[in-house]
Protein backbone atom coordinates (compact mmCIF):
# COMPACT_ATOMS: atom_id res chain seq x y z
CA UNK A 1 0.00 0.00 0.00
CA UNK A 2 0.73 3.55 -1.06
CA UNK A 3 2.42 5.63 1.50
CA UNK A 4 0.52 8.96 1.28
CA UNK A 5 2.44 12.63 1.51
CA UNK A 6 0.50 13.38 4.61
CA UNK A 7 1.60 10.15 6.75
CA UNK A 8 5.08 10.20 5.34
CA UNK A 9 5.20 14.07 7.36
CA UNK A 10 3.30 12.70 10.14
CA UNK A 11 5.47 10.01 11.01
CA UNK A 12 8.72 12.19 10.66
CA UNK A 13 7.17 14.93 12.87
CA UNK A 14 5.35 11.73 15.38
CA UNK A 15 9.40 10.06 15.37
CA UNK A 16 11.80 13.23 15.89
CA UNK A 17 8.87 14.88 18.92
CA UNK A 18 9.09 11.93 20.28
CA UNK A 19 12.83 11.34 20.58
CA UNK A 20 13.67 15.11 21.36
CA UNK A 21 10.66 14.78 23.88
CA UNK A 22 12.64 11.69 25.58
CA UNK A 23 15.85 13.60 25.91
CA UNK A 24 14.45 17.48 26.52
CA UNK A 25 12.28 15.93 29.28
CA UNK A 26 9.49 18.15 28.06
CA UNK A 27 6.00 17.45 26.72
CA UNK A 28 5.78 15.89 23.16
CA UNK A 29 3.35 19.06 21.83
CA UNK A 30 6.60 21.18 23.35
CA UNK A 31 8.90 18.66 21.34
CA UNK A 32 6.71 18.98 18.46
CA UNK A 33 7.05 23.25 18.55
CA UNK A 34 11.22 22.23 18.60
CA UNK A 35 10.92 19.51 15.60
CA UNK A 36 8.82 22.09 13.40
CA UNK A 37 11.18 24.80 14.37
CA UNK A 38 14.05 22.67 13.02
CA UNK A 39 11.91 21.64 9.75
CA UNK A 40 11.17 24.92 8.70
CA UNK A 41 14.98 26.25 9.28
CA UNK A 42 16.47 23.28 7.89
CA UNK A 43 18.62 23.10 10.75
CA UNK A 44 19.18 21.65 14.22
CA UNK A 45 18.45 24.79 16.93
CA UNK A 46 18.88 23.17 20.10
CA UNK A 47 22.08 22.67 21.60
CA UNK A 48 21.99 20.61 24.59
CA UNK A 49 20.82 17.52 22.82
CA UNK A 50 23.12 14.97 22.07
CA UNK A 51 25.78 13.90 18.89
CA UNK A 52 23.36 10.65 18.32
CA UNK A 53 20.49 12.00 18.35
CA UNK A 54 21.75 15.11 16.75
CA UNK A 55 22.25 12.61 13.59
CA UNK A 56 19.54 10.81 14.40
CA UNK A 57 16.98 14.02 13.62
CA UNK A 58 19.16 14.90 10.47
CA UNK A 59 18.37 11.34 9.48
CA UNK A 60 14.98 11.83 9.86
CA UNK A 61 14.41 15.18 8.65
CA UNK A 62 16.56 14.56 5.45
CA UNK A 63 14.33 12.09 4.18
CA UNK A 64 11.35 14.55 3.61
CA UNK A 65 11.19 17.38 1.28
CA UNK A 66 8.98 20.00 2.43
CA UNK A 67 8.78 21.45 -0.73
CA UNK A 68 7.07 18.41 -2.71
CA UNK A 69 4.26 18.78 -0.22
CA UNK A 70 1.33 21.14 -0.63
CA UNK A 71 -0.23 23.50 1.97
CA UNK A 72 -3.05 20.61 2.94
CA UNK A 73 -0.74 17.80 3.25
CA UNK A 74 1.60 19.86 5.53
CA UNK A 75 -1.76 21.41 7.75
CA UNK A 76 -3.35 17.59 8.02
CA UNK A 77 0.30 15.96 9.22
CA UNK A 78 0.90 18.57 11.76
CA UNK A 79 -2.72 18.66 12.97
CA UNK A 80 -2.65 14.70 13.43
CA UNK A 81 0.59 15.43 15.34
CA UNK A 82 -1.07 17.77 17.38
CA UNK A 83 -3.96 15.59 17.83
CA UNK A 84 -1.98 13.19 19.05
CA UNK A 85 0.03 15.58 21.66
CA UNK A 86 -3.59 17.00 22.85
CA UNK A 87 -4.48 12.85 23.83
CA UNK A 88 -1.42 12.54 26.67
CA UNK A 89 -2.15 16.15 27.91
CA UNK A 90 -6.19 16.78 27.94
CA UNK A 91 -7.28 20.63 28.64
CA UNK A 92 -10.74 21.80 27.81
CA UNK A 93 -9.65 25.03 25.99
CA UNK A 94 -7.51 23.09 23.52
CA UNK A 95 -10.01 21.14 21.44
CA UNK A 96 -9.31 21.29 18.01
CA UNK A 97 -12.02 22.31 15.35
CA UNK A 98 -13.02 18.89 13.29
CA UNK A 99 -11.58 19.03 9.62
CA UNK A 100 -14.75 18.70 8.11
CA UNK A 101 -16.40 21.74 9.67
CA UNK A 102 -12.54 23.82 8.93
CA UNK A 103 -13.56 23.04 5.41
CA UNK A 104 -17.11 24.00 5.21
CA UNK A 105 -15.92 27.63 6.62
CA UNK A 106 -13.22 27.76 4.13
CA UNK A 107 -16.11 26.89 1.43
CA UNK A 108 -18.47 29.50 3.07
CA UNK A 109 -15.63 31.87 3.15
CA UNK A 110 -14.86 31.75 -0.54
CA UNK A 111 -18.47 32.05 -1.33
CA UNK A 112 -19.35 35.28 0.81
CA UNK A 113 -15.84 36.92 0.39
CA UNK A 114 -15.80 38.52 -3.49
CA UNK A 115 -12.59 40.44 -2.78
CA UNK A 116 -9.30 39.05 -4.48
CA UNK A 117 -7.13 40.44 -1.56
CA UNK A 118 -8.26 40.12 2.25
CA UNK A 119 -7.33 40.14 5.74
CA UNK A 120 -8.30 37.43 8.03
CA UNK A 121 -8.68 38.31 12.08
CA UNK A 122 -9.20 34.69 13.92
CA UNK A 123 -9.32 35.90 17.59
CA UNK A 124 -9.09 32.54 19.02
CA UNK A 125 -6.80 30.56 16.91
CA UNK A 126 -5.67 28.36 18.94
CA UNK A 127 -3.22 25.91 16.86
CA UNK A 128 -3.78 27.71 13.50
CA UNK A 129 -5.47 24.93 12.52
CA UNK A 130 -8.72 26.67 11.24
CA UNK A 131 -7.48 29.75 10.07
CA UNK A 132 -4.79 28.01 7.92
CA UNK A 133 -7.60 25.20 6.68
CA UNK A 134 -9.70 28.29 5.64
CA UNK A 135 -6.78 29.91 3.75
CA UNK A 136 -6.00 26.91 2.06
CA UNK A 137 -9.37 26.86 0.92
CA UNK A 138 -9.60 30.08 -0.61
CA UNK A 139 -9.37 29.88 -5.04
CA UNK A 140 -6.87 32.49 -6.59
CA UNK A 141 -6.97 34.85 -3.68
CA UNK A 142 -4.52 36.67 -1.21
CA UNK A 143 -4.96 36.26 2.27
CA UNK A 144 -3.32 37.46 4.97
CA UNK A 145 -4.49 37.31 8.43
CA UNK A 146 -4.22 37.65 11.80
CA UNK A 147 -4.35 35.60 15.02
CA UNK A 148 -4.59 35.79 18.80
CA UNK A 149 -3.76 33.59 21.09
CA UNK A 150 -3.55 33.92 25.02
CA UNK A 151 -1.72 30.25 25.46
CA UNK A 152 2.13 30.58 24.72
CA UNK A 153 2.34 26.77 23.65
CA UNK A 154 -0.82 27.20 21.29
CA UNK A 155 0.71 30.29 19.65
CA UNK A 156 3.79 28.79 18.94
CA UNK A 157 2.00 25.67 17.30
CA UNK A 158 0.17 28.23 15.83
CA UNK A 159 3.20 29.87 13.94
CA UNK A 160 5.26 27.17 13.38
CA UNK A 161 2.29 25.71 11.35
CA UNK A 162 1.83 28.84 9.64
CA UNK A 163 5.23 28.94 8.61
CA UNK A 164 5.30 25.08 7.59
CA UNK A 165 2.91 25.98 5.32
CA UNK A 166 4.36 29.55 3.98
CA UNK A 167 1.33 31.95 5.03
CA UNK A 168 1.51 35.23 5.86
CA UNK A 169 -0.11 35.24 9.71
CA UNK A 170 0.90 38.04 11.94
CA UNK A 171 0.39 36.56 15.52
CA UNK A 172 -0.43 37.81 19.04
CA UNK A 173 0.01 36.40 22.14
CA UNK A 174 -2.43 38.20 24.43
CA UNK A 175 -5.97 37.93 25.94
CA UNK A 176 -8.34 38.71 22.85
CA UNK A 177 -10.68 40.73 25.56
CA UNK A 178 -7.86 43.05 26.67
CA UNK A 179 -7.27 45.72 23.70
CA UNK A 180 -6.35 44.78 20.71
CA UNK A 181 -3.58 46.79 18.69
CA UNK A 182 -3.98 45.47 15.21
CA UNK A 183 -5.27 46.59 11.55
CA UNK A 184 -9.01 46.19 10.86
CA UNK A 185 -10.04 43.33 9.05
CA UNK A 186 -12.02 42.28 6.26
CA UNK A 187 -13.66 39.12 7.60
CA UNK A 188 -13.30 37.26 11.00
CA UNK A 189 -13.42 33.22 11.28
CA UNK A 190 -13.42 31.29 14.91
CA UNK A 191 -14.18 29.10 16.35
CA UNK A 192 -15.28 30.57 19.77
CA UNK A 193 -14.34 29.97 23.21
CA UNK A 194 -17.64 28.99 25.11
CA UNK A 195 -17.73 29.51 28.94
CA UNK A 196 -17.47 32.66 31.52
CA UNK A 197 -14.72 35.58 30.88
CA UNK A 198 -13.28 35.58 34.56
CA UNK A 199 -12.08 39.37 34.42
CA UNK A 200 -15.03 41.37 35.51
CA UNK A 201 -12.75 44.56 35.67
CA UNK A 202 -11.82 44.01 31.42
CA UNK A 203 -15.58 42.81 30.49
CA UNK A 204 -17.14 45.83 32.48
CA UNK A 205 -15.95 47.81 29.31
CA UNK A 206 -18.25 46.07 26.94
CA UNK A 207 -21.48 46.53 25.89
CA UNK A 208 -22.07 42.15 26.08
CA UNK A 209 -21.17 42.47 30.29
CA UNK A 210 -23.44 40.70 32.34
CA UNK A 211 -25.75 42.79 34.74
CA UNK A 212 -24.36 40.28 37.45
CA UNK A 213 -21.93 37.68 37.49
CA UNK A 214 -19.43 36.61 35.14
CA UNK A 215 -19.87 37.86 31.62
CA UNK A 216 -20.15 35.06 28.20
CA UNK A 217 -16.30 35.30 26.91
CA UNK A 218 -18.24 34.13 23.25
CA UNK A 219 -20.52 37.19 23.78
CA UNK A 220 -17.90 39.09 24.27
CA UNK A 221 -15.60 37.78 21.44
CA UNK A 222 -18.61 38.75 18.91
CA UNK A 223 -18.32 42.32 20.14
CA UNK A 224 -14.63 42.67 19.95
CA UNK A 225 -14.84 41.03 16.44
CA UNK A 226 -17.42 43.68 15.73
CA UNK A 227 -15.12 46.43 16.45
CA UNK A 228 -11.72 45.54 14.49
CA UNK A 229 -13.54 44.55 11.18
CA UNK A 230 -14.33 47.22 8.56
CA UNK A 231 -17.97 48.11 7.35
CA UNK A 232 -19.09 45.41 5.21
CA UNK A 233 -17.21 42.59 6.68
CA UNK A 234 -18.61 39.29 7.19
CA UNK A 235 -18.08 37.29 10.71
CA UNK A 236 -18.05 33.69 10.46
CA UNK A 237 -18.26 32.17 14.13
CA UNK A 238 -18.80 28.73 15.70
CA UNK A 239 -21.31 29.21 18.18
CA UNK A 240 -22.74 26.87 21.04
CA UNK A 241 -26.02 25.79 19.83
CA UNK A 242 -28.14 27.13 22.88
CA UNK A 243 -26.58 30.17 22.73
CA UNK A 244 -29.41 32.25 22.18
CA UNK A 245 -31.41 30.54 24.82
CA UNK A 246 -29.36 32.30 27.80
CA UNK A 247 -29.97 34.14 30.44
CA UNK A 248 -27.59 36.72 29.03
CA UNK A 249 -29.51 36.80 24.82
CA UNK A 250 -31.65 39.48 25.17
CA UNK A 251 -28.61 41.46 25.07
CA UNK A 252 -26.79 39.87 22.41
CA UNK A 253 -29.85 39.78 20.28
CA UNK A 254 -30.13 43.38 20.85
CA UNK A 255 -26.45 44.26 19.82
CA UNK A 256 -26.68 42.24 17.11
CA UNK A 257 -29.39 43.73 15.35
CA UNK A 258 -27.87 47.10 15.97
CA UNK A 259 -24.24 46.53 14.58
CA UNK A 260 -25.45 43.43 11.82
CA UNK A 261 -27.09 41.43 9.51
CA UNK A 262 -27.50 37.90 10.21
CA UNK A 263 -26.68 36.20 6.73
CA UNK A 264 -27.23 32.89 8.17
CA UNK A 265 -27.10 29.85 10.25
CA UNK A 266 -25.72 26.70 9.61
CA UNK A 267 -26.57 23.84 12.21
CA UNK A 268 -23.97 21.78 12.55
CA UNK A 269 -24.59 17.45 12.29
CA UNK A 270 -25.52 16.43 15.99
CA UNK A 271 -23.45 12.89 14.99
CA UNK A 272 -20.14 15.30 15.72
CA UNK A 273 -20.43 15.85 19.19
CA UNK A 274 -20.77 13.49 21.85
CA UNK A 275 -24.14 15.01 23.28
CA UNK A 276 -26.66 17.22 22.02
CA UNK A 277 -26.00 20.00 24.52
CA UNK A 278 -22.32 20.46 22.98
CA UNK A 279 -24.24 20.78 19.41
CA UNK A 280 -22.49 23.76 17.68
CA UNK A 281 -23.65 25.83 14.58
CA UNK A 282 -21.80 28.08 12.32
CA UNK A 283 -23.04 31.91 12.72
CA UNK A 284 -22.52 34.45 9.79
CA UNK A 285 -23.37 38.34 10.26
CA UNK A 286 -22.29 40.86 8.22
CA UNK A 287 -21.36 44.40 9.94
CA UNK A 288 -23.94 47.14 8.94
CA UNK A 289 -22.46 50.10 6.88
CA UNK A 290 -23.42 52.37 4.41
CA UNK A 291 -24.02 50.62 1.31
CA UNK A 292 -24.63 47.44 3.29
CA UNK A 293 -28.01 45.74 2.65
CA UNK A 294 -29.75 42.93 4.65
CA UNK A 295 -30.36 39.45 2.31
CA UNK A 296 -33.58 38.65 1.22
CA UNK A 297 -33.70 36.29 4.06
CA UNK A 298 -30.96 34.32 5.81
CA UNK A 299 -29.27 30.95 4.56
CA UNK A 300 -30.71 28.90 7.02
CA UNK A 301 -29.53 25.04 6.87
CA UNK A 302 -29.25 21.96 9.15
CA UNK A 303 -26.47 20.01 8.06
CA UNK A 304 -27.11 16.08 7.41
CA UNK A 305 -23.75 13.79 8.67
CA UNK A 306 -20.62 14.78 6.63
CA UNK A 307 -20.30 11.23 5.77
CA UNK A 308 -23.51 10.87 3.57
CA UNK A 309 -22.21 13.03 0.54
CA UNK A 310 -24.76 12.61 -1.74
CA UNK A 311 -26.83 14.45 0.93
CA UNK A 312 -24.08 17.04 1.61
CA UNK A 313 -23.64 18.14 -1.94
CA UNK A 314 -27.80 18.74 -2.18
CA UNK A 315 -26.88 20.94 0.76
CA UNK A 316 -24.49 22.79 -1.43
CA UNK A 317 -26.26 23.12 -4.09
CA UNK A 318 -29.13 24.97 -1.81
CA UNK A 319 -26.24 27.19 -0.52
CA UNK A 320 -25.41 28.28 -4.37
CA UNK A 321 -28.82 28.85 -5.13
CA UNK A 322 -29.28 31.13 -2.39
CA UNK A 323 -26.43 32.86 -3.16
CA UNK A 324 -27.51 34.06 -6.49
CA UNK A 325 -31.26 34.31 -5.16
CA UNK A 326 -30.50 36.56 -1.92
CA UNK A 327 -27.26 38.21 -3.48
Amino acid sequence: MKITPVEDLFTILNETATIMQEELHCTYLEALAETGENLFHESILQDELSELTVKRLRKSYESINLNSCTKEEIRKSFQLAILKGMKENVQPNHQMTPDAVGMLMGYLADKFIQEKTFRLLDPAVGTGNLLTTVMNHQKDKTVEATGIEIDDLLIKLAYINANLQEHPIQFFNQDSLEPLFIEAADAVMSDLPVGYYPNDVRSAEYKLRADEGHSYAHHLYIEQSMNHVKSGSYLFFIIPNGMFESDQAPKLHEFINEHAYIQGLIQLPLTMFKNEKAAKSIFILQKKGEGVTPPKQALLVNMPSLSKTAEVEKILKKIDVWFKESK
